[in-house]
């Protein structure tokens, strides 16, 4: 039997290494999924959700994005389902993921916007509640934010109902019905007990 060399040795369980990596990049790893797979897992997921267990669609939904990498659904139905829980920062994530794949889904838009909005209101409060909004910096952000809020949906909607002039009772306008006249008096009653005089 033939001895081989440290060097013959190291040739050969290279050579072997590689045939192997080669020959795994090319079945692609096994790790592809079809098309089915992706519709399978979107509508367990939505089975979960069906039946109440929020978590399980979750990772459902987390599942089928990665079957699909190019997919919005996935991703729009964890961002709805995250806003729904007031799981905002998650929500914001997911919602991100969605524009991703179609820069123009409304229904992704208002997730991240409302819950950026509501992010950005607990930290006010939360600012507020600290005493930290004295600063000029926190007083700067505070401003900044209330202005876009004002320029993109308007002042009233910033201000609120409470801020809005109450409107002034307006007058009835005249009935055109003919007003009735008043009723006459009635006759004077005669003094004596007999009714036929």
């Amino acid at each position: 039997m033939r001895h081989l060399s440290p060097t013959s040795a190291n040739r050969w369980l290279m050579a072997i290494f590689f045939a192997t990596a080669l020959a795994s990049c090319a079945s692609g790893g096994g790790t592809k999924k079809s098309p089915n797979d992706y519709n399978a897992l979107l509508r367990n997921a939505e089975a979960e959700l069906s039946a109440g267990r929020m978590e399980q669609a979750l990772v459902g939904f987390n599942a089928a994005a990665q079957a699909d990498p190019t997919r919005k659904e996935p991703w729009l139905r964890s961002a709805q389902l995250q806003f729904d829980a007031g799981n905002y920062g998650r929500a914001i994530v997911a919602a991100e993921e969605a524009l991703k794949r179609d820069p123009n889904d409304k229904i992704a838009d208002s997730v991240l916007t409302v819950s950026g909005l509501r992010v950005a209101s607990k930290s006010l409060n939360r600012l507020q509640s600290s005493g930290a909004l004295v600063s000029d910096a926190a007083q700067k952000e505070a401003r900044d934010l209330a202005t876009t809020m004002r320029n993109t949906m308007g002042r009233d909607f910033v201000l609120g109902e409470e801020s809005k002039p109450q409107p002034r009772p307006q007058p009835k306008p005249p009935s055109s019905r003919p007003t009735k006249k008043p009723a006459k008096p009635a006759a004077a009653q005669p003094k004596d007990d007999n009714p036929f005089n």
